[in-house]
C-alpha cells in the first residue's frame, strides 16, 4: 500500500462537512501536500482545503506549503486548477513579505504560460531551477502543455520555433507521438479547417414571452 492509499481515507474524512474549516486538521493536509510532491500524485480539493483553512487562519501560513500547491496546479495546466488556488490567496500580504519570493515567482510563471509566452518561461525557470526541480516531472507536464497549445494554433510551424517553444533538442520523437508530419525545415501539425465544427443553434421563444415588449410599442 503507497502513503497515497493510506492517507487518503483520513483526508477524504476531514474534507466533508464542516471539518473542512478545522484547523486542527491542517497537519496532516499539510503532510498531504508534501506526500504529493515526493510520490507524484495530485489532489486538487486536499490543496484548496490547506488554503482555505491559511485564508481563515493566517497564522497558520507556510510559504512552502503554498508553493508547492501552486507548483502541482501549474502542471495541470490547462486546467484552471491555478486560478482557483490564486484566489485562496491574500495577494496583498503577500507582496509585503519577503519570504515569499517563491509564491510570487510562481505567479510571474502562470501569466507567462496563460499568455504562451514560452520562451521567457524556459528561460525564467532556467535561472532559477531549485524551485521546480522538487515537482517530479514538472517540466513534462508543461511540455504537455505547450504542445496542446501548439496543436489548437498551428497548422505548420518551423522546426527552429518549435524547438524553442518546447526547449528540447530533438523533435523525431515528439513528431511520432503526436502524429505531425516532418516536412524539413518545418512540421505539419494539422489541418484546423478539419477541426472547425458547425453548430446549429435553435432558439424558441413563444409569444407570451414577447408579449410585453410588443405591447411596449404599440
Amino acid at each position: 500500500m503507497t502513503q497515497e492509499d493510506a492517507m487518503k481515507p483520513q483526508v477524504t474524512q476531514m474534507l466533508k462537512g464542516i471539518e473542512r474549516y478545522n484547523p486542527e486538521n491542517h497537519r496532516l493536509l499539510e503532510n498531504y501536500v508534501d506526500y504529493q510532491v515526493q510520490e507524484n500524485f495530485y489532489n486538487l480539493e486536499a490543496n484548496l482545503a490547506v488554503l482555505k483553512l491559511y485564508q481563515f487562519n493566517p497564522t497558520l501560513f507556510k510559504s512552502d506549503i503554498v508553493t508547492s500547491i501552486l507548483l502541482k496546479a501549474l502542471t495541470n495546466l490547462p486546467h484552471t486548477d491555478f486560478v482557483l488556488c490564486k484566489c485562496q490567496i491574500d495577494l496583498f500580504s503577500l507582496a509585503e513579505d519577503p519570504d515569499n519570493q517563491n509564491i510570487k515567482a510562481l505567479l510571474h510563471v502562470h501569466t507567462l504560460l496563460e499568455t504562451c509566452q514560452f520562451k521567457e518561461f524556459w528561460a525564467f525557470i532556467n535561472d532559477q531551477r531549485k524551485i521546480w526541480d522538487r515537482v517530479i516531472g514538472f517540466e513534462e507536464a508543461i511540455r504537455k502543455y505547450i504542445v496542446h497549445m501548439i496543436k489548437i494554433t498551428y497548422q505548420r510551424i518551423d522546426k527552429a520555433t518549435l524547438l524553442e517553444l518546447l526547449d528540447i533538442k530533438n523533435l523525431q520523437d515528439l513528431i511520432k507521438n503526436n502524429n505531425w508530419t516532418d516536412e524539413g525545415d518545418s512540421v505539419f501539425i494539422g489541418n484546423q479547417e478539419e477541426s472547425i465544427k458547425t453548430k446549429n443553434i435553435t432558439e424558441k421563444i413563444d409569444f407570451e414571452s414577447v408579449s410585453t415588449v410588443i405591447a411596449a410599442y404599440r
